[in-house]
């Protein structure tokens, strides 16, 4: 499983030989569960327990609220009130469904934005970070396909708003479109294709998931030192490692507590308060929302996606270069785009030779302002697409693409990084003391 020298399983009973010489699922969880972990982790390295009990939470709240939605412009709407008034627990299995998509966000993002601080998507860790961004891509489609099943008046309008991006790709855009909605609106097609995709994803994410263990199993953890575990003995890994039983475990879980705590506290007592009013009003056709906004979780690319207008400088010079082929909107759907490629390429664009940001002062201030960028852009894409909004959106925009593009290669070269640990231990000894 991994490169760090340890223990591997051994089975001892004639029944467990002879299961392990067929299919090794019980040494497979003991090697994971037993894995060496670098002992130095911090409190960031919560967020993957939550991730997987969000996960969890949302397929089989999921699985049950499908036993009584109809997938039916007629009668969409009308399934979701039968839950909430007349299934036994429909409301509460409906609420944890609701909030656990947003809980599932706000983990993935500081998973994600730990892993940018602490370089997590250095080598050897390239293609679990990419594997990482491809659940994460997957997240945002099925979060967009739920987010229509309720069949109200932001479902139907934000459908109509996100699928008429696609119709911006030149030469293709219109049949994709078309092909995607199964006609040429926002209709019964588009409610049932939108049901079946949503059903399906998370059991690709859950696929990805399991290989996304798995890739970081073999390559090892990252941590906070950003040094590699030695691996020249068995000795000299434990004095870098502990496994991750009992002593992740306990933590992750103790973790994962007090998240629930505030989590239950919010579907208890303030279920509706990141959703939109509108989308509790039945969907139509006729009747345009003042506001159309997607939910909290995509503003931030929803704000770049409206940022690149046709009177931006680099909209107009690049509609002029491609002869009228990429106008304001094709532009805004590659800026929308481009903003999630530019996190997966950060293996490659970071050019610096140390790891974690501890110990890189200069990126110490990009990073954060990055961050504060992050709450920025989600903020500007809840407002109206008007001066000042628009004009906050595009200076947002423009730091998001020049952190990745600019500023990362060059501070690998105009950086100078402060002495780093020469191992986990000799980290881990400095902020914890001594262990015996």
């Amino acid at each position: 499983m991994s490169g760090i020298p340890h223990d591997h399983y051994e089975p001892k009973s004639r029944g467990e030989k002879w299961l392990h010489s067929r299919l090794p699922i019980v040494g497979l969880i003991y090697d994971t569960i037993m894995l060496p972990t670098p002992k130095n982790l911090n409190w960031m390295w919560i967020w993957g327990i939550v991730l997987v009990f969000c996960l969890v939470l949302q397929i089989v709240t999921g699985v049950i609220l499908v036993m009584h939605y109809t997938p039916n412009v007629d009668l969409a709407f009308a399934s979701i009130e039968h839950i909430m008034r007349n299934v036994n627990g429909g409301y509460f299995i409906r609420y944890l469904h609701m909030n656990g998509a947003s809980l599932f966000f706000i983990a993935v993002y500081l998973h994600i934005f730990r892993g940018l601080y602490y370089g997590s998507y250095k080598a050897p860790r390239e293609v679990t970070w990419i594997i990482g961004m491809l659940i994460y891509l997957l997240m945002m489609a099925t979060g967009f396909l739920g987010y229509v099943l309720p069949w109200g008046q932001m479902s139907f309008w934000g459908a109509t708003v996100i699928t008429g991006l696609f119709g911006a790709i030149p030469f293709i855009g219109d049949p994709l479109q078309t092909l995607l909605l199964g006609g040429p609106s926002v209709d019964n097609a588009t409610l049932n294709r939108f049901f079946s995709l949503h059903y399906l994803l998370p059991f690709l994410i859950l696929g990805l998931v399991i290989v996304h263990v798995w890739a970081f199993h073999t390559t090892g953890n990252n941590n906070p030192a950003g040094v590699e575990v030695r691996r020249g003995s068995k000795a000299e890994a434990e004095k870098d490692t502990v496994p991750f039983w009992p002593y992740f475990v306990i933590k992750d879980f103790f973790a994962l507590a007090v998240v629930l705590v505030v989590f239950f506290a919010v579907v208890g007592f303030m279920p509706n308060y990141l959703g939109h009013p509108d989308n509790y009003i039945e969907a139509n056709p006729l009747v345009t929302p003042a506001a159309i906004v997607p939910e909290w979780y995509y503003l931030p690319f929803y704000a770049i996606l409206r940022a690149f207008t046709s009177d931006v400088w680099v909209v107009m010079l690049t509609n002029f270069l491609t002869g009228g082929i990429v106008d304001a909107k094709f532009f805004g759907v590659l800026a929308m785009f481009g903003s999630m490629v530019a996190i997966a390429l950060a293996p490659w664009l970071d050019t610096s030779s140390v790891r974690s940001g501890k110990y890189r002062p200069m990126f110490k201030w990009w990073f954060w302002l990055l961050a504060i960028d992050f709450f920025v852009l989600m903020w500007a894409g809840a407002m109206p697409a008007e001066p000042p909004y628009s004009i906050i959106s595009l200076i947002g925009a423009s730091y998001w693409f020049a952190y990745f593009f600019v500023i990362l290669p060059l501070l690998g070269v105009i950086e100078r990084p402060s002495k780093q640990p020469a191992t986990i231990e000799e980290d881990f000894n400095a902020h914890y003391g001594k262990s015996e």
